[in-house]
């Protein structure tokens, strides 16, 4: 069998992604820059809404997971997803976007009855982005979805921080990581949101349980998960979970940490225009320079590089060509060599 990269388990969801005004979340009392679950006739009343002030701006697969897996497998990784979805038209476009980047599922006999998951992803005109997400079938991935084979074959387990929300996919993550741990598997988790650390503590501590190899927060999520403000001290009690700890910091760059030493990954100036994926793709793009043993220094650069191309165009993801010419650039960089 071939070798693994990365196995992801994360929700499978279709984004759409609309432009909205301050003005607009704050009529419809929409928490700007929170992901919050709703029902489905919910959030087919605000698709309404949303169609009447504009059009759809992109469509395309998403999840945090699946977001930062595109990002790893357009660098040249290898990846599996273990994800669920409907027998049903965004299902069959949920997997066919995954394919066509060379990332396989477990999805092949096991569509389900129901509905494919799908999150509304509104942006201000700060670039900030506020999502409402109906989980449809995605809500019961369970020990069922999970390639104990793969994960006992990859380099790394990688789990999104959303699935906390479901007690099943929480059952689902502690078989994961036994299986990981079982094999020789790393763990990485991603806090994915905010509102996983503020509303579903326990979830995120469960996942942490034990440690973990990686993790991936942004500024906030480690101010809510440690209660301090200052940077330096949140890394500190981070890495009493984890053996290397990065925290993304927006326009500013990064923070990364393993232990031994930090290293500052600077910012890198661009005109946002959607911050949707970033953190994801900063994910992506650093497990793709840990898997190829690049120095700590080299990924926070492709990582943060990465990021700041995402957050420069609307929606999470980017042209494969995009991604292998900024990697072919970056290379010839110090920190490369």
């Amino acid at each position: 069998m071939e070798p693994i990269d990365i196995v992801g388990i994360g929700n499978a969801l279709v984004d759409q992604e609309f432009e909205v005004t301050d003005e607009f979340l704050q009529q419809h009392q929409i928490e700007k820059g929170m992901m919050t679950l709703i029902e489905d006739a919910d959030q087919e009343r605000l698709i309404e809404l949303l169609a009447k002030r504009g059009e759809l701006k992109k469509q395309s697969g998403g999840g945090s997971a699946a977001n930062s897996l595109v990002g790893f497998a357009q660098f040249g990784g290898t990846a599996f997803y273990c994800c669920k979805v409907a027998d049903d038209q965004a299902g069959k476009f949920y997997c066919d976007d995954l394919e066509k980047v060379g990332i396989t599922t477990n999805t092949g006999s096991q569509k389900h009855e129901g509905k494919t998951g799908r999150c509304l992803v509104m942006v201000t005109p700060d670039a900030e982005r506020t999502m409402r997400t109906y989980l449809g079938i995605t809500a019961d991935l369970s020990v069922a979805e999970l390639d104990e084979d793969a994960i006992a074959r990859a380099q790394y387990l990688y789990i999104e921080g959303y699935l906390v929300t479901s007690p099943i996919a929480r059952q689902a993550i502690t078989r994961a990581k036994e299986v990981a741990r079982a094999n020789g598997t790393k763990i990485a988790v991603t806090c994915s949101d905010p509102a996983m650390v503020k509303y579903f503590r326990d979830g995120i501590d469960e996942i942490l349980a034990g440690g973990v190899d990686v993790m991936f927060c942004n500024e906030e999520e480690a101010r809510i998960l440690t209660g301090t403000d200052d940077v330096q001290e949140a890394m500190q009690q981070l890495q009493q979970h984890a053996d290397l700890v990065a925290i993304t910091l927006g326009k500013d760059g990064a923070l990364l940490g393993d232990g031994e030493r930090q290293v500052v990954v600077p910012g890198v100036p661009v005109k946002a225009v959607d911050t949707n994926g970033a953190g994801d793709m900063f994910a992506g793009a650093m497990m793709y320079g840990l898997t190829r043993n690049y120095s700590l220094a080299a990924c926070g650069l492709l990582a943060s590089h990465a990021a700041a191309e995402v957050v420069s165009n609307f929606g999470p993801r980017l042209a494969l060509s995009r991604q292998q010419q900024l990697l072919i650039r970056l290379q010839h960089e110090p920190e490369f060599s």
